[in-house]
C-alpha cells in the first residue's frame, strides 16, 4: 500500500486482491502480477485507474468527479459511475467490483477515495484541507446573502467592532482564563475564528493545539494576528474553510465559539456550531458557550410606536406633484411595523416579568432550529397599552475550574444591562392591547428560517377585554404581525427620558401572586368605563 497522506501527492496506490467490472465477465485477480489501484491527478483531474504490472487494465478507468464507492462487505466494495448522458437525470451506467486482501486497506481506500472525490469537486485549501464545491451550507443558504455574510466578516473594521464589544470580548476571556483546568493540554476548534481572538485565548489558557476554522477572508488576517503572535501563534492552526466542509486531523475535547446573532438565532450560524460539534466534537467534550436562552416580555412605549407609524405618513400625500399617493398608505404601514426594532430601551418599559426560551446546544439537533416555536403567557404588572414584545439573549460558559464548583459566566444582552453591539429588539404590533393589572396575556412567537441567514416571525399577543359581556363571552383583543429578521430598523437613540426623580427607585415588576385578582361584578358602570379607557404609557407623567 502507498503512502495514507495521498492526497497531498500526486499520486497514491493500493495493492488489492481482485478487481472485475459488472458489466462483464472479465476479472483480474493478484495471484502472479499484483493488481494496482491508483488514485492519480495528471491534467489537473483525478481519476482512479487500475493496472497490473507496467499495464494499464483497459476498461476500469473510472472518474472520480462522476462516481461513488459502497462498501458491501469487509473485503468488498463497489465503485460505480454516472452515465454520460448529460441530458438524463442522475443514473449509474457501470460498476467496478473491488476486492482487498485486509480489512484495513479496505478502509484507507475508503478514506482516500473520499478526499479524492472532494479534490475532483472542489480545490485545495492553503493548509491542505479541501473545500467542496457544494455543501450542507449552500444547499440552504443563497448565494448572495452567503456573498454578503463572508464579505462582511472579512473587513477588519466589523471585526474590530465586535472585538470593541467589551462586555462580548471580556465575558469570552474571563470564561476561558477561569477554566484554564478545561483548555490545559486540550484539542480545541474554534468555529467562525474571525480575527483568531478566541483562539488566542484558548492558548493562552494552555490548549495543546487549536483550529482556528474561518470561511471568510478574515482568515488571512487571523493568520497574521496569530504569527504576530509566536508564543501562543505556534499551538494555532487557521483552516480557511466552512466547517461543513472543513477536515480535521483530530478531534476536539473543546470547542469555542462566537456563533450568536441579533434574538440568538439571526445569521444561523448556530447550525453551524451544532454541525461542528457533530463533526469535531469528541464524546461528553464542552463546549462555549454551552446554552442560550431566549428572553421575551410584552412593554409599552407610546414613543417609538407613533415614531414607527409617522414613517408611513409620507404615503398620506394627496397632491405630491400631482400624484395622490394615499393607495400605497396602508402597504407603507404595514411594511414599517415588519421590521424588528434593534436598540436599547429601558426596562422599565417591561409591563410583565419576562419568560424564557432555553437551547441546551449540547444535545440540539441543527433541524431543531429550521422552525422555533415558544408558547407566550404573562401576566401584566400594571394597566397599559401593550405595543408589542421585547426580546434579548444570553449564553452560559459553564466551565469546572476547581473540583468541587463550577465557574460559570453568563455573556448578557438585557436591558439595564451594559450594553453590547447586539442591543435588544422590539417586535411592534401596528394595533396595541390593552391590558390591566394581574390580567393574563397569552400569544406565540413563531420562527422559521429562510435561506437568506435569517428567520421570519411570527407574532401573536392575546388578553380579554375588561368590562361589561367579558365574562359571559370571554372577548378576545387580538394582534398578530409578521416581521424579518433579516431586515431590522437599527435605532440607535438613547432611551427616551423619564420624569422620575433620581432617588426614586425605577418600577418593581410584580409577581403573579402578589396581585389581587379584580372582580367586575364588584365595580359599577363609572368604575369600567375608567378601567376600558386607555393608560398613558408607562413612566410618563
Amino acid at each position: 500500500m502507498g503512502d495514507s497522506t495521498g492526497h497531498k501527492h500526486k499520486h497514491l496506490e493500493f495493492t488489492l486482491a481482485a478487481v472485475s467490472e459488472l458489466s462483464s465477465s472479465s476479472s483480474v485477480s493478484s495471484s502472479s502480477t499484483p493488481v494496482i489501484a491508483r488514485f492519480s491527478a495528471d491534467d489537473g483531474v483525478a481519476a482512479l485507474r487500475f493496472h497490473q504490472g507496467s499495464e494499464f487494465i483497459d476498461g476500469f478507468n473510472v472518474d472520480l468527479g462522476t462516481s461513488q464507492l459502497f462498501k458491501l462487505g469487509p473485503l468488498q466494495s463497489l465503485c460505480v459511475s454516472e452515465s454520460a448522458d448529460t441530458n438524463k437525470e442522475k443514473s449509474y451506467s457501470r460498476g467496478v467490483s473491488i476486492r482487498f486482501r485486509n480489512e484495513e486497506e479496505s478502509r484507507d481506500f475508503h478514506s482516500a477515495f473520499e478526499q479524492w472525490q472532494m479534490e475532483s469537486k472542489g480545490t485545495h485549501l492553503p493548509n491542505g484541507d479541501i473545500s467542496v464545491s457544494k455543501s450542507k451550507f449552500d444547499n440552504k443558504i443563497e448565494p448572495s446573502s452567503a456573498k454578503m455574510y463572508f464579505h462582511y466578516y472579512g473587513q477588519l473594521l466589523h471585526q474590530q467592532n465586535m472585538l470593541q464589544d467589551y462586555v462580548r470580548t471580556g465575558t469570552y476571556y474571563a470564561a476561558v482564563i477561569e477554566n484554564r483546568v478545561d483548555f490545559t493540554g486540550c484539542v480545541v476548534v474554534d468555529v467562525g475564528a474571525g480575527s483568531g481572538i478566541l483562539s488566542l485565548f484558548a492558548a493562552q489558557a494552555g490548549a495543546k493545539h487549536v483550529y482556528a476554522v474561518e470561511a471568510s477572508e478574515m482568515a488571512d488576517y487571523a493568520r497574521k494576528l496569530i504569527t504576530g503572535n509566536p508564543t501562543l501563534g505556534q499551538r494555532i492552526t487557521v483552516i480557511k474553510g466552512k466547517v461543513e466542509e472543513a477536515e480535521l486531523p483530530e478531534k476536539a475535547d473543546i470547542l469555542i465559539s462566537e456563533p450568536m446573532g441579533t434574538l440568538l438565532v439571526n445569521e444561523r450560524m448556530l447550525e453551524s456550531y451544532i454541525i461542528a460539534r457533530d463533526r469535531f466534537l469528541v464524546p461528553n467534550g464542552k463546549m462555549f458557550p454551552s446554552t442560550g436562552r431566549i428572553h421575551m416580555a410584552p412593554f409599552s412605549d407610546e414613543y417609538l410606536f407613533v415614531e414607527i407609524a409617522n414613517k408611513a405618513l409620507f404615503w398620506q400625500q394627496q397632491n405630491y406633484y400631482g400624484v395622490d399617493l394615499t393607495p400605497l398608505y396602508g402597504s407603507a404601514f404595514q411594511g414599517y411595523f415588519s421590521q424588528p426594532v434593534v436598540d436599547a430601551f429601558d426596562p422599565r418599559l417591561l409591563v410583565c416579568p419576562p419568560m424564557c426560551h432555553v437551547l441546551n446546544f449540547n444535545e440540539i439537533k441543527e433541524e431543531d432550529l429550521y422552525e422555533i416555536d415558544i408558547p407566550l403567557k404573562f401576566t401584566a404588572s400594571v394597566g397599559t397599552r401593550v405595543h408589542g414584545l421585547a426580546c434579548w439573549f444570553d449564553v452560559l460558559f459553564n466551565g469546572s475550574c476547581f473540583i468541587d464548583s463550577t465557574v460559570q459566566r453568563w455573556l448578557t444582552t438585557a436591558p439595564g444591562a451594559p450594553t453590547t453591539h447586539w442591543y435588544q429588539i422590539r417586535c411592534v404590533l401596528s394595533q396595541p392591547i390593552y391590558v390591566m393589572a394581574g390580567q393574563e396575556i397569552t400569544g406565540q412567537l413563531h420562527m422559521i428560517a429562510h435561506n437568506a441567514q435569517s428567520y421570519t416571525i411570527y407574532l401573536t399577543l392575546s388578553a380579554k377585554m375588561w368590562g361589561p359581556g367579558a365574562e359571559q363571552g370571554g372577548i378576545i383583543q387580538t394582534s398578530s404581525c409578521k416581521l424579518d429578521l433579516k431586515e431590522p430598523y437599527y435605532r440607535m437613540s438613547q432611551p427616551q427620558p423619564y420624569t422620575m426623580a433620581q432617588d426614586q427607585q425605577p418600577h418593581q415588576l410584580l409577581q403573579a401572586e402578589d396581585i389581587p385578582p379584580i372582580h367586575t361584578e364588584d365595580l359599577d358602570l363609572e368604575e369600567l368605563e375608567l378601567l376600558q379607557q386607555p393608560s398613558e404609557p408607562l413612566g410618563a407623567q
